[in-house]
């Protein structure tokens, strides 16, 4: 399918502008070719908002958001808002946009390039093949659950969050995963902790109900705790695996070492489930952070934001034909042995962002 959509740029803070220019510039290359009139809106969130309204997401970019078919983000905060005891802080804009678009499903894929493997600080043999996808719970579980809050007590400080989740939030990711597993390898693994939380245990009652829809995908349960293990020693096992959201947080960034760097790596938070050739509203980013060490220095990785407008393209634009094709232009440059900071080896050349992102275009 193709056609006309708009799309909410947030490029964010520290890093997030000069990655999020280089993807919408390969967006404008690609989009012509595929048959799609984009119309890129810019707003302003995380630290940045909150230096020019005192608001992390102004009431107007959530608008903006809402309006848009698809969001495309950098990146948001820095030292400069990490004071602890802040009221506001540039993170409060990513939660507030799950939330204000039910962007349920987070979807990040774990692959590994043979020309980096190098990069990866695990043994060759045990990256080799790994292709995986994490889909993380993203509006529920102790991110968002009540009461969350500090205490003074006669005993001293204390402070409490509370990890909780209904049937309806379980269902519907679980859901997505199984759809996703469909169009993949057809193995799906469902991380918890069952053997002590509650939530978990209701989770894998919903999940075991669940799991008699998809008779055509291979089920297990996993432990986090193990899982955490497995990532490191058997990835190459996995295709997809579905979780809650703290503990697809930390999975996924430990994850995101079998591919040798955080600059590599796309996400995808869906309001639906990924269905082929269906348009689903969702916000795309890289799950790099905003890196402001290297801010404005031209040296940061523009790979995993040019990968997440693939995947806008994919699942937001119904436009796989424009995935591939920006997929494919990454592969090349990369197999072509430019490298930015992060991926070089010692003595190898580098290039920055800007450079990268031209490289791509040109593959285009």
């Amino acid at each position: 399918m193709a056609g006309r959509a708009t799309i909410a740029v947030f490029p964010g803070d520290g890093i997030g502008p000069e990655v999020t220019a280089e993807a919408v510039a390969v967006l404008e290359v690609v989009a012509p070719r595929h048959g799609l009139a984009l119309e890129l809106s810019t707003g302003t969130i995380g630290g940045a908002a909150i230096d020019a309204t005192g608001d992390p997401l102004p009431p107007a970019e959530l608008e903006r958001a809402r309006r848009a078919d698809a969001v495309l983000l950098g990146a948001v905060g820095g030292p400069k808002w990490d004071d602890p005891g802040a009221r506001v802080r540039p993170e409060q804009a990513l939660l507030g946009l799950r939330k204000g678009l039910g962007l349920y499903a987070n979807l990040r894929p774990v692959w590994t390039v043979p020309e980096l493997i190098a990069a990866s600080p695990l043994r060759p043999e045990i990256l080799a093949g790994v292709d995986l996808v994490v889909v993380r719970e993203l509006t529920g579980g102790i991110y968002f659950g009540r009461p969350s809050e500090r205490r003074t007590t006669p005993a001293g400080r204390e402070a409490v969050d509370t990890l909780s989740y209904t049937e309806a939030e379980i269902a519907r990711l679980l859901h997505a995963a199984f759809a996703l597993a469909r169009q993949r390898r057809r193995k799906l693994a469902s991380v918890d902790k069952a053997n002590i939380l509650s939530s978990s245990r209701l989770w894998r009652e919903i999940a075991h109900e669940i799991r008699r829809e998809y008779p055509d995908v291979a089920y297990e349960d996993v432990l986090v705790d193990a899982m955490a293990m497995h990532l490191i020693r058997r990835p190459r096992d996995f295709d997809v695996i579905a979780t809650e959201n703290l503990f697809g947080d930390i999975l996924t960034d430990e994850a995101s070492m079998l591919a040798g760097s955080m600059g590599m790596l796309p996400s995808a938070s869906l309001a639906g489930a990924p269905l082929p050739g269906a348009r689903c509203h969702g916000l795309y980013e890289p799950i790099h952070g905003s890196a402001p060490d290297i801010a404005g220095l031209d040296r940061a990785n523009p790979l995993a934001a040019i990968l997440s407008a693939a995947t806008l393209c994919r699942y937001s634009l119904a436009a796989p034909a424009a995935a591939d094709a920006i997929e494919r232009a990454v592969a090349a440059v990369i197999a072509a042995g430019h490298r930015t900071a992060d991926l070089a080896s010692p003595g190898q050349p580098v290039v920055g962002c800007r450079a990268m992102g031209q490289r791509v275009r040109d593959a285009l």
